[in-house]
């Protein structure tokens, strides 16, 4: 064989090994861009998913929030004792009808997460279930009763300005 037929076969087989090294690049590059683009898709529903979870359950704690100051219209619009307890049993049950969908809220806020809006979710909750509980105690005219319920109303308020806050920063973290 003479120089030039070497010449032939070594540039051949140095063009199929280059045409298999950039093809092994590309597939690698493709891949890559596949999986970055999977986790952006990914990352994009995980954040809508938390955004919906944590405006259904605002809304909710809003309809709740709405329900306790309507005590204060409640002793402001009716002087007499009696339609006051009246109009506050009808309270009580406007908010025992609204902690449903507020406590469904919040589990689906549990599953969303992460940990520390879980945290404040039920924290959330718990409040309510307190400002609910301090509602009882003004039906059954016991002592101290509105300062009880004023106080719970204001922890409610408190823990839902922290779940925002917190939802806030944690709405864009993976």
């Amino acid at each position: 064989m003479d120089s030039a037929m070497w010449v032939a076969i070594l540039t051949g087989g140095t063009a199929i090994l280059a045409g298999w090294v950039t093809s092994l690049g590309n597939a690698r590059t493709v891949r890559i861009q596949a999986e970055a683009s999977a986790r952006a898709q990914h990352y994009t529903q995980i954040r809508e998913a938390r955004r919906t979870a944590y405006l259904e359950f605002l809304e909710q704690a809003h309809i709740t929030g709405e329900l306790y100051y309507r005590l204060g219209d409640i002793y402001i619009q009716v002087t007499q004792q009696q339609e006051q307890l009246v109009r506050i049993q009808d309270l009580r049950t406007a908010l025992r009808n609204a902690y449903d969908p507020l406590a469904r809220c919040a589990r689906v806020v549990l599953l969303e997460g992460p940990e520390v809006i879980a945290e404040r979710v039920e924290a959330v909750k718990r409040a309510a279930t307190d400002a609910n509980g301090a509602l009882w105690f003004i039906a059954q005219e016991a002592p101290e009763a509105r300062s009880r319920f004023d106080n719970a109303h204001q922890a409610f308020r408190d823990q839902l300005q922290s779940f925002i806050e917190t939802a806030r920063t944690t709405i864009g973290s993976p």
